[in-house]
């Protein structure tokens, strides 16, 4: 008996060093992009932003991939786990979710077929940013992660574009609810639903200004997206110039060989998310067995594919089987309820990387907009603005071409191809204002039909409900047109500033409404409601620190704009009214501390009082619970950058970001040495030419 158990024994340790080392043994090797020399320079000025130069595109891109790596080289990883389809094996069962839906869009299939329509240009682009990726890992074996992750190609960058794209028009909640059996959050048609994001994933403002309306003369563009401080969708701050042309300042993802939203010399814009409805969901008619459905009248085999995902368990990677099924109109989920195809914007190709490479060198309106027909980057605001004094507004969305006669805000019949669709409406059926007459545009997550003040907007009849277009309004938007439209004469610079780091609630917002509900309970046996309730009644709508009640007025509102951003209906306020009291007692003993006790920047020891309100044009989005009671912001107002052009055309820009250059490097100087400018609203200067950054760097270096 004694050598049974023995026996046994052996087997669970080989079965458990079997487990332990099933992952990387069987997790492939990307081959390394063509051997080419790279000769790329970084310049890090004093806050250690880098200043990247090279001959050509390719260099550029070598170099920003090692200055990034020696900034953020952690998060890096985390991304090319998720584009290899092993976060799983990294991050455990939250990394193997991306992974299932990395199968679920055929993300590998995708850039497989269209990688070499690519053009060349851009894929030397991707493969010199994988070469500096590849180059770092070389240099530095004892921080890589996971084995086997490196070397990367070009085809593992772009599979990251194609992967998180559609997570930007809520592709992954339709995904999470149909895998969970749950009615997919459906119609951006119906006003105030936008395709079910999760407030707490959205955010940000966007500016225009131009030069006539200003009064130093010049054209403004204020971007100011909302990301979360850190991870693999936390802005990093850049500038790139090439011997071919490239000259470009702003920030980027991790894993992008391109600069998303910032300057050239001649024009610049930002982004802000938007809400179309981009997703259609078919249920499908199955025969007996499953195996086939009904498509205009014929059984077609349902496809199907078994995928292994690796997740990590403490020490071990397990091997955990799915089944991935296809139709013609998309993946397919089966659930409970049936089987479910999903087809969406953008749908297997890759033309984003493209569109994006091209924008930041266009030189004029004309090229730009030229670049933006492209037809790639499926949903986003785009706010321009360039040195002529043009401004303008965008709403991009790669429209599915639908044709009446079906409800394309519910759930499809999936058994014709009558309710069908291929490729997408062009770049002159999305909503655009161009040099409105008020001089300025503005959008802050918000419809497209308020963008530039009364008698400057567009008329929501001359677009088609089969669009999508969303009519979701918040606080941040309503309050910019206020702001804006007050000013009837020039607005200076300080002005523009201050409209942008306001921190009211409006009236007439969600806040009016959910701030009536809280003031009309009878809490008139529950004496800390009714205090809490007469502190409210005397908030002046306003999170700048400054008011004995905003404290529990921003905690208020912090419990109704997930509900009021998503168009539903609003929480119970006595419930919410209840939980903030007792969450502010026992943190602070009392329910009027001030609010930069409560709402803290906090990175490696520093921390500070933070200003703003969750939709706020200062924005402090998404609130991390500490043990004290304290609330760490970690998300909102994040990249802000402020560009204008004189009169003569020069650029000048400054920039600021929540934390710094080098997020998870606490050795470095710039951990965290932008944190206070940024609690205080001070900008730095973006040393966009040479000469200025040749005065203000601190190294320069050849990787």
């Amino acid at each position: 008996m004694r050598k049974v158990f023995g026996g046994l024994l052996v087997v669970l340790i080989l079965v458990a060093i079997g487990l332990a080392v099933w992952e990387p043994l069987f997790a492939s090797r990307a081959a390394p992009p063509p051997p080419h020399r790279y000769d790329g320079r970084i310049v890090r000025d004093e806050f250690g932003v880098p200043h990247l130069f090279g001959k050509t595109d390719a260099d550029v891109a070598w170099a920003l991939a090692y200055a990034h790596a020696e900034d953020d080289f952690s998060t890096l990883q985390e991304v090319v786990a998720m584009t290899r389809g092993r976060a799983g094996a990294l991050d455990g069962q939250e990394g193997a979710k991306i992974d299932y839906v990395e199968h679920l869009l055929g993300v590998r299939d995708t850039v497989a077929r269209h990688y070499r329509e690519t053009p060349a240009d851009v894929r030397a682009v991707l493969d010199g940013y994988a070469s500096g990726l590849n180059l770092y890992a070389a240099r530095h074996p004892h921080e890589i992660r996971l084995a086997k992750l490196f070397p990367v190609n070009g085809e593992d960058i772009a599979a990251g574009f194609v992967l998180r794209s559609p997570f930007f028009f809520g592709l992954d909640d339709t995904l999470g609810a149909l895998a969970k059996g749950d009615a997919p959050p459906r119609g951006t048609v119906a006003p105030m639903t936008p395709a079910g994001r999760d407030p707490a994933m959205n955010g940000s403002n966007a500016f225009a200004v131009s030069s006539r309306r200003m009064a130093d003369g010049r054209t403004w563009l204020i971007s100011n997206s909302h990301q979360p401080y850190e991870g693999g969708v936390a802005w990093y701050e850049a500038v790139a110039h090439s011997g071919e042309g490239l000259d470009m300042a702003g920030a980027l993802f991790p894993g992008s060989p391109f600069i998303l939203l910032g300057h050239n010399r001649d024009l610049g814009w930002t982004n802000t998310v938007n809400g179309p409805d981009l997703i259609d969901v078919y249920k499908l008619v199955l025969n007996g067995d499953g195996t086939q459905y009904r498509y205009d009248g014929k059984w077609l085999p349902l496809e199907s594919k078994r995928v292994w995902l690796g997740v990590k368990f403490g020490p071990f990677t397990l091997p955990v089987p799915k089944t991935i099924y296809r139709a013609i109109q998309g993946t397919v989920i089966v659930n409970k309820n049936g089987a479910f195809a999903v087809r969406y914007a953008a749908i297997d190709q890759m033309r984003n990387l493209e569109q994006y490479y091209r924008i930041q060198k266009a030189r004029n309106w004309d090229e730009w907009t030229k670049a933006m027909s492209i037809g790639g980057i499926p949903a986003t605001n785009f706010i321009y603005a360039d040195k002529t004094g043009r401004i303008a507004y965008i709403y991009n969305a790669l429209f599915p071409p639908r044709k009446p006669g079906f409800d394309y805000s519910g759930v499809l019949p999936g058994d014709t191809s009558a309710d069908m669709w291929t490729g997408a409406l062009g770049f002159d059926r999305m909503p655009k204002i161009v040099d409105p007459p008020s001089g300025w545009v503005v959008n802050s997550n918000n419809t497209p039909f308020v963008a530039a003040g009364p008698g400057s907007e567009l008329d929501p009849k001359a677009f088609s409900p089969l669009l999508g277009i969303e009519r979701r309004m918040t606080n941040r938007i309503v309050r910019a047109v206020e702001l804006l439209s007050a000013e009837k004469g020039p607005i200076t610079p300080g002005r523009l500033l201050q409209i942008k780091f306001d921190t009211t609630y409006s009236k007439a917002s969600f806040a009016g409404r959910w701030m009536a509900k809280l003031l009309a309970l009878d809490v008139r046996r529950e004496p800390d409601l009714a205090a809490a309730q007469a502190l409210l009644r005397r908030w002046d709508w306003n999170s700048d620190g400054k008011g004995r009640a905003d404290a529990i007025g921003e905690s208020m509102m912090h419990m109704a704009n997930r509900a009021a951003y998503r168009g539903d209906p609003l929480p119970d306020a006595h419930e919410k009214l209840r939980e903030v009291v007792d969450r502010l007692m026992k943190g602070f003993g009392r329910i009027d501390p001030p609010l930069g006790d409560v709402q803290r920047m906090i990175h490696g020891s520093v921390d500070l009082p933070a200003n703003g309100g969750t939709d706020t044009l200062r924005a402090a989005t998404t609130w991390d619970p500490q043990p004290n009671g304290q609330m760490r912001v970690k998300h909102g107002d994040s990249f802000i950058m402020l560009v204008a052009w004189d009169k003569a055309g020069r650029v000048e820009s400054r920039s600021i970001q929540p934390y710094g250059a080098a997020t998870t490097r606490p050795d470095s100087p710039h951990y965290t040495d932008q944190m206070r400018m940024f609690v205080e609203h001070r900008f730095k200067p973006v040393h966009f030419e040479r000469a200025d950054l040749l005065a203000h760097a601190i190294r320069a270096y050849r990787p």
